[in-house]
């Protein structure tokens, strides 16, 4: 497929999925509007409509708590294709959200949005009403997520990760009861082959967490403590680094020093803390189980993802040999398990498959390490399964078929920006 071929055809899927003032990321499997899909997919709206790049993130932040807290889902309208739909949730919001969060990419994008503007006072003036937004939901992970101060926060629910059923939360999962939790009729198997989503034993435990959080009323001050599952998770961490170091970068060029000095100091200390989730043995960082406070012994894509963020450039030359060693077992990159562990599943939802925003975040960040290489390798990886499977959620990184939902908002939006490179189409 010809590179402008294969963009015409993401704007088609994101305008397919365009609601006016927030995108879907699928047409049925997810009808509402969720947090860092809207952010990603706002890089690519930029390329064709950039006021509109804007009014996505601006709808997203249009619903944050007033604790800082930017949900992970905002229910604008009544649907029952989605479960757990705004009556589980119980969030008591006027516009029905859920009750956790998700990556905090929103920094990153708007800088790159920002940079990239070709209209820079529009630009300006939509970043300067985002800039003290984005700064107090960073502000609300280190105030509820990081109680002991340690430049790390911890995810609550393995919703809040992006990366539902990912290996590195089994053992972490397997604590959480399921008693009480009653019967419900999932909808996402209904859209999707079953064999390509999370379990029900997963989904009862997802279920649980959000009934104790429920029952404690989503109070954010008692939520960390009282929950089971509390994961330090280095691919969320990157995430929420690079994010304050590019709010910070952004808050500067607005004249906004206050801003840019605390979101700096944020990135500085969770740089350094991040070393202490470091793995000789994997090449790469590995999750914390902060309960028992004890490495989880899983090689995911979350311990490849700090590549995103400024890591010391030795760490970042590792994870591109661990690419590479993982690129060689699998014939499309960068799977989202290494290959080599025996719970590795090829089309199962985040213990396998191929994500092109996953992609999209470590090819950004090893081009900036200077591993231009694998960096190229990821991206025409990632064009290679476009080509073969179309804008499927996720791929089979051996056979490189399409799994999950199909006419992906951000699929198509990291397609965008990897044909583009951050350029208006000609």
């Amino acid at each position: 497929m010809e590179a402008q071929t294969a963009y015409a055809r993401a704007v088609e899927v994101l305008k397919l999925n365009d609601r006016g003032s927030y995108t879907v990321p699928t047409d049925g499997l997810y009808p509402f509007q969720w947090n860092w899909d809207s952010c990603l997919t706002a890089l690519g709206l930029r390329h064709y409509d950039e006021a509109r790049a804007w009014t996505e993130i601006d709808t997203l932040f249009d619903h944050q708590w007033d604790d800082g807290m930017v949900p992970h889902i905002v229910f604008h309208v009544p649907s029952d294709q989605y479960f757990p739909g705004p009556d589980v949730w119980s969030t008591g919001r006027a516009v029905p959200t859920s009750g956790i969060t998700q990556p905090p990419v929103a920094g990153f994008a708007a800088k790159r949005i920002f940079d990239a503007s070709g209209d820079r006072t529009m630009a300006a003036e939509r970043a300067r009403r985002l800039l003290p937004k984005i700064d107090a939901w960073h502000k609300w992970f280190f105030t509820n997520r990081d109680p002991h101060g340690e430049g790390l926060v911890a995810i609550l629910h393995p919703w809040e990760s992006g990366r539902d059923n990912s290996i590195d939360w089994d053992t972490a999962l397997d604590r959480v009861p399921t008693e009480g939790v009653g019967d419900y009729t999932r909808r996402d198997t209904q859209h999707a082959d079953p064999a390509h989503r999370p379990t029900k034993a997963q989904y009862d435990r997802y279920l649980w967490l959000v009934q104790c959080f429920r029952g404690l009323g989503w109070d954010n001050t008692r939520l960390h403590d009282a929950s089971p599952f509390r994961v330090v998770d280095p691919g969320f961490n990157a995430i929420l680094i690079r994010s304050c170091s590019d709010l910070a970068d952004l808050a500067d060029a607005l004249g906004e020093s206050e801003i840019a000095a605390d979101n700096r100091a944020r990135a500085e200390k969770g740089l350094a803390a991040m070393e202490s989730l470091w793995s000789e043995r994997h090449g790469q960082y590995l999750c914390r189980d902060r309960t028992i406070n004890a490495l989880i012994d899983s090689a995911s894509i979350g311990g490849i993802l700090p590549a995103f963020a400024s890591i010391p450039a030795a760490r970042a030359a590792v994870i591109a040999r661990s690419v590479e060693r993982q690129s060689q077992a699998v014939h499309f990159s960068v799977p989202s398990h290494d290959p080599a562990d025996s719970r590795f599943e090829s089309s199962r939802y985040w213990r396998g498959p191929v994500w092109l925003v996953t992609n999209y975040m470590i090819a950004d960040g090893l081009a900036a390490a200077g591993e231009a290489a694998v960096a190229a390798l990821i991206v025409r990886s990632s064009l290679e399964l476009i080509e073969k499977s179309g804008f499927a959620e996720y791929y089979d990184p051996i056979s490189g078929a399409p799994c999950g939902g199909g006419r992906f908002t951000w699929t198509a939006a990291m397609v965008m920006e990897f044909v583009k490179h951050g350029e208006p189409p000609a």
